[in-house]
């Protein structure tokens, strides 16, 4: 069946008439002229199957007025890297001032050690705490290294799921609870390895007084904390990000895999499995972000997770792994929900031009024989 094969674009444009021009020229090149590109067929993905016939790409004219048939021509890599990347910086950016109150309520214990009797500090006073010291941009200090961590981080981790699956998937092709399990925890590590340095970097920026740059805290850290210091917390970092990624991304595929085929297109199908899952998966790890927070801290008393889940509760009580949580939520939810149906959307997109192109191509051969 067509809607089974998949399309790749070989090397060179071949136009009946020689010489060949080059893939840019080709497509520039109007309707009128019949300018076709070499492409192979191949049935059911790789291997000896792999093997198929050449077939003509449709002229540049009617690709151009079918986009979803030339977005089937980006590697899907691509394409699913940069839908990754923006999604993940248009959100970090929009709920960047309640990550900002949700790290100083999460580390509040920390800083204020011998300066204060209060173990905690409330959602409403950190909110009012940032406008009367640092004005209405203190809400989003610390927010470009975050910005600049999250393009690769959300890039990686939603490009490794998918990498991760397939590489998981049993002979028949089906993907185990327990697969899906694993891919996301391996994927959550992955990005999670790839960019802490900038996630301890955008944590002093956002609590430290004093640093204005990032170059500033980068090059103060290295001096006075030495390199390790980057890596502040990463054990807990993993062990929190792992199972957190593993089940907001197993509970959306099974949820999404659940609705019926009707709706399943749908983008507000997509956002309602994602605030499900985001909530389901927050509610079960977010303790050890809260120790892992504690543990980036300059002066942490706190060296090893077992060090810092009982630390925390003797100082600040079982509620203090808990710190933060309701900014967290407020922001983590749509977070996770605008990255995954972004991110969902564009795989329904690529499905749908490749079954575009692959028509196109089909009517192309009928007039050609």
């Amino acid at each position: 069946m067509m809607a089974h094969r998949r399309v790749e674009a070989c090397e060179s444009w071949r136009p009946p008439p020689p010489p060949s021009p080059s893939p840019a020229h080709a497509l520039a090149l109007g309707a009128g002229r019949h300018v076709f590109a070499a492409l192979t067929i191949r049935e059911g993905g790789g291997g000896e199957e792999g093997k198929g016939r050449k077939v003509a790409l449709p002229p540049a004219g009617v690709l151009l007025r079918h986009p979803l048939a030339l977005l089937a021509l980006v590697p899907n890599s691509a394409a699913l890297f940069a839908a990754g990347a923006a999604a993940g910086a248009v959100a970090k950016t929009v709920t960047a001032p309640l990550d900002r109150v949700k790290l100083l309520m999460q580390t509040h214990s920390v800083r204020v050690v011998g300066e204060s009797t209060k173990k905690g500090i409330g959602f409403l006073e950190a909110i009012a705490e940032i406008g009367k010291e640092e004005g209405l941009k203190g809400y989003w200090k610390g927010n470009l290294p975050q910005v600049i961590r999250i393009v690769p981080y959300s890039a990686v981790q939603l490009f490794s799921y998918e990498v991760y699956k397939k590489l998981l998937r049993r002979k028949d092709g089906e993907l185990t609870v327990f697969g899906r399990l694993a891919a996301g925890a391996c994927a959550g590590m992955t990005s999670t390895l790839v960019t802490y340095p900038l996630d301890v970097l955008r944590l002093r920026l956002a609590v430290e007084a004093g640093h204005s740059t990032m170059s500033q805290v980068a090059m103060n850290m290295l001096r006075d904390e030495g390199l390790a210091s980057f890596y502040g917390g990463l054990g807990p970092s993993l062990i929190g990000i792992a199972p957190y990624i593993a089940v907001n991304f197993c509970v959306f595929d099974l949820m999404k895999k659940s609705v019926p085929e009707k709706y399943k297109s749908r983008p507000e199908t997509s956002l309602a499995t994602a605030l499900l899952s985001a909530t389901f998966a927050t509610l079960m790890c977010y303790p050890l972000d809260t120790v892992r927070r504690q543990m980036q801290m300059k002066g942490s008393p706190y060296n090893t997770v077992l060090d810092a889940i009982p630390g925390i509760v003797e100082r600040d009580g079982l509620i203090g792994l808990y710190r933060g949580f309701v900014p967290n939520a407020l922001k983590n939810l749509p977070n996770s929900s605008i990255k995954l149906t972004a991110f969902d959307t564009v795989k329904t997109l690529i499905s749908t031009g490749q079954k575009e192109l692959e028509k196109l191509m089909q009517e192309n051969e009928e007039k050609m024989s």
